[in-house]
C-alpha cells in the first residue's frame, strides 16, 4: 500500500469531520461550477474524498461518477450517498489511470484538491483531456503553495521522505495554468480567493 492511501486510510474519519476551511469561497465554487452542468451531465471527479462536493452537485447532473484511492474515503461517501438518498452518484474505489479508456466521453470532469499531491501530472491532465467530449469542461481547485514558508515545505518534504505524509508538489499559479493549457484546455475561469492564501480555482474547457 502506498504512503498516500495510507495516510488517506488513517485520515478519512477525521477528515470527514473536519468543516469547510472557507465555506463563503466554497460556495461561490459550487455555483460557478453549477453554470457548467446540465440536467443530462455525465460528471466523473477523481480523489473525491468523502464525497461532498460530488454529492452536493448530483441534483443538477444526470450522473456522477467519484473516484478515491482511500477504501475508507470512499466507504463514508457511500454512506453519504446513502443517509441523503442520492442514487445517482456512484463512488469507487480507484485511481485516474485505473479507469478504462470506454468509461466516458464526460461532460465534465472535476479535481479538487489533489494535483499538487500526483507523482504524474502531466498523464494526468492527458488522460482527463481524453476522458471528455469536445468542449467538456474541466473544473480544478488546487493548492500552489510555491510561496509557502520555507519551514512548512520542509516539514512536508521531510515527513514525505520519511513515508509519513503524501507526496505534495509545491506549485506556482502560472505553471499549473501553463500545464492545463499545454495539455489541450483554453482556460475559461480562474478564482484565487482569500488574497492567494487559497486554492487556485480554474474551469478550463477542451476544444470542440
Amino acid at each position: 500500500m502506498s504512503v498516500n492511501v495510507r495516510f488517506w486510510d488513517r485520515l478519512a474519519r477525521r477528515y470527514s469531520r473536519m468543516p469547510v476551511r472557507d465555506p463563503e469561497a466554497y460556495e461561490r465554487k459550487l455555483r460557478l461550477t453549477k453554470d457548467y452542468l446540465t440536467p443530462d451531465a455525465r460528471v466523473f471527479e477523481f480523489g473525491c474524498g468523502t464525497g461532498t462536493t460530488a454529492l452536493r452537485h448530483a441534483a443538477d447532473a444526470g450522473h456522477v461518477t467519484a473516484i478515491d484511492c482511500s477504501v475508507n474515503m470512499i466507504e463514508i461517501a457511500r454512506e453519504k450517498a446513502a443517509a441523503e438518498g442520492v442514487t445517482n452518484v456512484r463512488f469507487d474505489v480507484a485511481n485516474l489511470e485505473d479507469m478504462p479508456e470506454a468509461d466516458g466521453p464526460y461532460d465534465m470532469v472535476m479535481a479538487h484538491n489533489v494535483l499538487h499531491l500526483l507523482r504524474d501530472r502531466h498523464a494526468a491532465l492527458a488522460r482527463v483531456h481524453d476522458m471528455l467530449r469536445p468542449g467538456g469542461a474541466f473544473v480544478s481547485s488546487t493548492a500552489c503553495a510555491a510561496r509557502a514558508p520555507w519551514l512548512f515545505r520542509a516539514i512536508l518534504k521531510t515527513g514525505h521522505a520519511l513515508r509519513l505524509l503524501p507526496l505534495f508538489h509545491f506549485l506556482t499559479e502560472d505553471r499549473l495554468k501553463s500545464e492545463i493549457r499545454a495539455a489541450g484546455f483554453t482556460i475559461e475561469h480562474e478564482w484565487l480567493p482569500s488574497g492567494g492564501k487559497s486554492a487556485l480555482f480554474l474551469i478550463a474547457r477542451k476544444g470542440e
